[in-house]
């Protein structure tokens, strides 16, 4: 199935319908996504990061867990499928999908699925709209970077810090100095430094246009990535798509703060959903570059609303402050799916499967 879940595009597949191989299985995914090719021209990638998403799906045999999810982001213009990341808008359609496949047992009203994401063992519970026992689509629902209104999909994020690094502040502080320049690295989910944008002697307020076009601002942000990367004990993040990075400026348009982000090397139209958890968790620990910034009044229960060059994305933290530093005990936000195509599609030559042959739902030719 091709799915919108959230602001991103994905194809979602059956664990089973995919080659068990890691190699044959990324080969495939990159010829049925048309990589490497900047217009992803043949294949059925949309030529950019946020439509360049896989997810691979199957029954969980973990107790308490009804499925597990595997995220793949496959690069645009090179031969690379990245599993490290999380990504939370593909996450959105997981719900939505086990149903159609037939995986979970839909209720009436609405479908609890707990999901585990397999890159970095995040459990979320979504709460899919089934009124007659039938996945909706139709609803009152909107986010920001998708246009009109959907059904629903509220995905709550259980215990995330630290996902892909170990711990929520990786390198053990609140901000480094990396490049001469103050940042945070911190893992909410998802990796990302934070920089303020003045620090850098941009506004944060420029268009995506604006941030794709400079070319000095993106070579050091390469740099500097690169740099927190080993910090944060990542390797060489050269090849990977973690850690991300955010602009921040303080709020412009009446929420908390104000994002720009790069995926890692492209702004985003919007921001990832564990990008913004991860952003608004900044947003709560003092001694963070945030501090300052952010407009936050902290309570036990904390609406964060994170600007970004199409709207706003609100995150509702639920916070332990009964210690030094606050602990994000949940994260709880809005997000939004809808199935566009289900059907079969067809790997280019060289893909790993006998010509002719079927491999599940996918027909290779």
């Amino acid at each position: 199935m091709l799915i919108r879940g959230g602001t991103s595009k994905g194809a979602y597949f059956l664990a089973s319908d995919l080659p068990s191989s890691r190699e044959e299985r990324h080969a495939l995914l990159l010829s049925i996504m048309g990589s490497p090719h900047p217009d992803q021209i043949d294949g059925i990638g949309g030529g950019h990061p946020l439509r360049s998403k896989v997810a691979i799906v199957a029954k969980s045999t973990d107790p308490g867990i009804d499925i597990d999810f595997l995220f793949a982001q496959v690069a645009v213009d090179k031969p690379l499928v990245d599993t490290s990341p999380n990504c939370g808008n593909i996450l959105a359609g997981i719900g939505p999908f086990a149903i159609e496949r037939g995986l979970i047992k839909p209720r009436e009203g609405s479908t609890t699925v707990r999901v585990k994401t397999l890159n970095t063992g995040t459990v979320a519970e979504l709460v899919v709209s089934t009124p007659g026992g039938v996945v909706s689509y139709e609803g009152d629902a909107r986010i920001d970077g998708v246009p009109g209104t959907s059904a629903p999909i509220l995905v709550n994020f259980l215990d995330v810090a630290g996902a892909v690094c170990g711990s929520l502040l990786p390198t053990g502080n609140t901000s480094d100095v990396v490049q001469g320049i103050r940042v945070t690295c911190i893992d909410n989910g998802m990796p990302v430094i934070v920089i303020p944008a003045a620090s850098l002697d941009r506004t944060g307020y420029e268009s995506v246009a604006e941030l794709n076009a400079d070319a000095d601002l993106k070579a050091r942000l390469e740099a500097l990535r690169k740099t927190a990367g080993q910090l944060m004990g990542l390797g060489d993040v050269t090849e990977a798509v973690i850690p991300k990075l955010s602009l921040i400026a303080p709020p412009k348009t009446g929420g908390s703060i104000s994002t720009r982000n790069f995926i890692p090397r492209t702004c985003h139209t919007a921001i990832g959903v564990f990008a913004a958890v991860t952003v608004a968790t900044a947003c709560v620990i003092p001694g963070s570059v945030a501090e300052g910034i952010a407009r936050v009044e902290l309570a036990d229960a904390t609406s964060i609303s994170v600007e970004h060059p199409t709207g706003e994305f609100t995150v509702n933290l639920e916070l332990d402050r009964n210690r030094a530093m606050p602990v994000v005990k949940r994260a709880g936000l809005l997000r939004t799916a809808r199935v566009l195509f289900d059907g079969l599609a067809f790997g280019t030559p060289g893909a790993p499967s006998t010509p002719g042959t079927a491999v599940g739902s996918l027909t290779i030719r």
